[in-house]
């Protein structure tokens, strides 16, 4: 737990108001999944991101998407080296520790697709020729939700469904705004942030917080939330069983960077709205008056909570 804390008080060195969204970082890393940020430009995703990298001594690789960026661009290729007169592997930038999508709404649907392979399997492929990843490796993935027409290309439910985590960022406070200004007028304190784990200690965490006892209360707790959504009103595709798997792992996340070694149901409730909100496709109707979090709150609110058990 010693590490945990020593990574979130070098985030904080960069970082004014979010450790919330550290905390949520933390989790899928510890889980082995992958994040999607949203936000308007300029509140600070990818400083998140890259000050989170920085905390572990691991390789870490960035992708800019644009709509020209290919699929081998991603993932990487076979290319015939003419001293040697033979093909040889040259792998894309998946092949890290940390790995920054950002703007991932704008590259096109085929370029996007060559990512799910990676999220999911956690390896590459080829011309046949298939690679591992390392772990730790979690994708950072960014996306700006007003450029939602020219130029860029919503993600499909396929690859949303392949983030554990989808984390809104908020415009900060007024004293936390000011705080930035200070922060960052004279000096870049990025550059000041210290590695604290090394990968060996990434998997033994990983390792630990699977041994974090979920009750079979909590359980049904889970599955009351994600099966409520696919018989809701006001939504159209429920949650699948990914996603209350998804739900169990990120409450047990949640426990172990509170030092319990038990999931309690407040856990479940302070995660559930970044496992679901982006598993669940509105109706028609219901998306002119209201947003996937304000759906999902509303029906989290509607499910009784759990007497606390171990």
């Amino acid at each position: 737990m010693t590490h945990l804390t020593e990574i979130k008080r070098e985030m904080n060195k960069v970082l004014v108001g979010k450790d919330h969204e550290i905390d949520l970082l933390l989790i899928a890393l510890l889980q082995e999944g992958h994040v999607l940020l949203e936000s308007v430009p300029g509140t600070g995703k990818t400083l998140l991101a890259k000050t989170f990298s920085q905390c572990i001594e691991g390789a870490f690789k960035r992708i800019q998407f644009t709509p020209d960026v290919l699929p081998s661009d991603v993932t990487g290729i076979q290319f015939f080296n003419p001293k040697t007169q033979e093909f040889e592997l040259r792998t894309g930038p998946v092949v890290a520790n940390v790995l920054l999508a950002d703007e991932i709404n704008r590259a096109t649907p085929r370029t996007q697709a060559s990512l799910l392979e990676v999220m999911e399997e956690k390896q590459i492929t080829i011309d046949g020729e298939t690679v591992p990843l390392m772990p730790p490796f979690i994708v950072i993935a960014t996306q700006n939700p007003i450029e939602s027409q020219q130029g860029t290309f919503p993600l499909p439910a396929a690859q949303l469904d392949r983030f554990l985590l989808k984390i809104p960022f908020t415009y900060p406070e007024f004293e936390e705004e000011r705080m930035i200004l200070s922060r960052f007028k004279a000096s870049q304190p990025l550059n000041d942030v210290n590695a604290i784990i090394n990968l060996s200690e990434v998997q033994a965490l990983s390792a630990s917080v699977k041994e974090v006892h979920v009750s079979s209360d909590i359980e049904s707790y889970i599955l009351h939330m994600t099966r409520g959504t696919r018989n809701h009103e006001s939504i159209e595709v429920g949650a699948s069983p990914r996603a209350s798997l998804a739900l169990l792992k990120a409450s047990q996340g949640k426990a172990f960077i509170e030092g319990r070694d038990f999931v309690r149901p407040e856990d479940v409730l302070l995660v559930a709205p970044y496992v679901l909100q982006h598993r669940i496709q509105l109706t028609a109707e219901a998306s002119l008056t209201k947003s996937e979090e304000e759906v999902i709150r509303s029906l989290i609110e509607s499910i009784g909570i759990p007497v606390e058990t171990r």
